[in-house]
Formats: C-alpha cells, sequence, structure tokens
C-alpha cells in the first residue's frame, strides 16, 4: 500500500513490450543501461518497480502506479525515454532501427491482484 497527499492506493500492473522486429539486441552493456534508464524513469514519476525481467528481445515489469497515472501515459513515457537514450548512447541502435523508433508499436498490460 502506498500513500500519496489524499490517497492510499496499490494500482499494479503486469507490463511487457518487445523490440521492433523482435531483434534480440537487449544483452550485456544495453542490458544494464536499459535497467538504469528504467529505474531513474520510473523514480522520476513516483512509480514503484517491484519485479522486473530484460529478455533480449523484451521487457517484463511489474510496477506500482501512482492513481494519477494511466497505464498509456507510463508506458509512453517508459518506452519513449528508454528509446531516445539507448539510441543516442549506442550508435549501433541507430543503424538497425531507422526512423529512431526501437520498440515495436503497443505493449501487453494486466492489472494485478
Amino acid at each position: 500500500m502506498q500513500k500519496g497527499a489524499h490517497t492510499q492506493y496499490d494500482v499494479q500492473i503486469h507490463v511487457v513490450w518487445i523490440t521492433k522486429y523482435r531483434k534480440k539486441i537487449l544483452t550485456y552493456k544495453i542490458a544494464y543501461r536499459l535497467k538504469e534508464l528504467l529505474m531513474q524513469g520510473c523514480s522520476a514519476k513516483g512509480i514503484t518497480i517491484i519485479r522486473g525481467n530484460i529478455q533480449p528481445e523484451h521487457v517484463h515489469l511489474l510496477l506500482s502506479i501512482p492513481p494519477s497515472l494511466s497505464v498509456a501515459q507510463v508506458m509512453q513515457y517508459l518506452k519513449g525515454r528508454s528509446s531516445k537514450k539507448l539510441q543516442e548512447e549506442f550508435p549501433k541502435l541507430r543503424k538497425q532501427f531507422w526512423g529512431q523508433h526501437m520498440w515495436a508499436t503497443g505493449y501487453f498490460c494486466r492489472s494485478v491482484g
């Protein structure tokens, strides 16, 4: 249970998203940097990562989000920010994903509990 100024909440969602073309690029340094970016981004928005797993072509996260944020807002922020930062830091990604789109369109989400 988490607390806001006038609320107590326990909103948990399980989200999964994949790389474009299911390319297996989330390994070693890229996966480690992605983990850092997701942790920083979630912390900045008041989101708690309960569990997470980065596979070579997809990401699983169990998140606790504040009621002021929608799932769509959270995903837009996490996918957009991580794609931009990773492509800036790893030039080889820019060559593989033309148009600056590293993640496939859409995502899976399910409420938990």
